[in-house]
């Protein structure tokens, strides 16, 4: 099947490896608390995004989801997964920095696509900060190229 611009076929998503204790599940409320944790330690918040506002919207609906995989009974990686009913969307994608390097951030990556391709996704995009460097190889390894589109975004305020 092709569906690239370019005419290439698409790359499959690979089954999901199960992960530490078991399979990357949806997130629990019994996680959150973790979850905002692992995320503020491998540095992905940022004082303008509430994670717990990020967490609750992802919750909301049905075409977002937080999955969670645990390791001795604590959470030990995540990845938000969205789905826009055109492409399909990653964030969040955090491993606990002592288990860094050992697949867990690769089977986060699946599982997550794996929950959007059941979606419908058919493209699954990602935003990297142009400060993280270091994940880029990571992401490059698992067939995610610069899609040579620059985001633009503007905040919305509320009363």
């Amino acid at each position: 099947m092709t569906g690239r611009p370019d005419g290439e076929p698409l790359a499959p998503v690979l089954a999901a490896a199960p992960a530490a204790d078991g399979e990357f599940v949806e997130i629990t409320d019994a996680d959150v608390e973790q979850v905002v944790e692992l995320w503020k330690t491998c540095e992905l918040t940022r004082p303008w995004n509430d994670p717990y506002v990020d967490i609750a919207d992802a919750r909301a609906g049905d075409g977002s989801t937080v999955l969670v995989a645990r390791a001795d009974g604590r959470v030990a990686a995540t990845a938000m997964a969205g789905h826009d009913g055109h492409r399909g969307w990653l964030y969040y994608v955090a491993v606990a920095p002592e288990l860094q390097s050992t697949g867990l951030g690769r089977a986060a990556v699946v599982a997550a696509e794996a929950w959007l391709v059941a979606r419908g996704a058919r493209k699954i995009q990602l935003m990297v900060r142009t400060t993280n460097t270091d994940v880029l190889g990571f992401y490059g390894r698992m067939g995610y190229a610069d899609q040579e589109c620059t985001v633009l975004g503007r905040w919305i305020e509320s009363d």
